[in-house]
């Protein structure tokens, strides 16, 4: 039995943009398959599924995806390392390197998608952060509103008729005495 054959990369023509940015689970676990090594892309998509996040319930809603690109990788692997591949006909070897681009596509959109739910986790925390934040700054300010009341009618309401009163008395008094009563 001779070596097994393989698919040309090259003919997927990946892009940079395709990649995502330089320290995303979706570079560091297609670099790892465009270079052959399968392992560390599993290893890759383990730990990320595996490790604690600041979000909770990111663990749960990536599940799946991180499963099924485990799977992906596993699928590339085999059709790229497809023993007797050269000895097959042509249109099986087509259908084999087809097969290997589907895959490859669909493992950058199941990461892809794990990137976007990642963002959606993030925007729901802050969403649920400006609530929170609102929510004691109307809290806060209906206590100092509160206090404000309850201070302007015991005490001071008290004091500032006084004071008016006091004031009026005194200008009626100071009217009368200009006019002579």
């Amino acid at each position: 039995m001779g070596s097994a054959a393989k698919i040309d990369y090259r003919d997927l023509q990946v892009k940079s943009g395709q990649m995502g940015r330089a320290d995303s689970l979706r570079y560091n676990v297609m670099t790892h398959v465009v270079h052959e090594e399968y392992d560390r892309a599993i290893e890759e998509l383990r730990l990320f599924q595996s490790q604690d996040s600041e979000f909770p319930m990111l663990g749960g809603r990536v599940l799946g995806y991180t499963e099924h690109a485990v799977d992906l990788v596993n699928g590339i692997r085999t059709k790229r390392n497809f023993p007797g591949f050269k000895n097959l006909p042509a249109s099986k070897q087509q259908d084999l390197s087809d097969k290997f681009k589907e895959h490859f596509n669909e493992l950058e959109k199941v990461l892809r998608q794990i990137e976007i739910i990642q963002l959606e986790v993030k925007l729901d925390d802050m969403r649920s952060t400006v609530w929170v934040v609102r929510s004691v700054v109307i809290a806060v300010a209906a206590i100092v509103g509160v206090a404000f009341s309850i201070e302007v009618s015991s005490g001071l309401l008290a004091k500032s008729l006084g004071v008016l009163d006091d004031g009026f008395l005194q200008t009626t008094i100071w009217l009368g005495s200009l006019i002579g009563f």
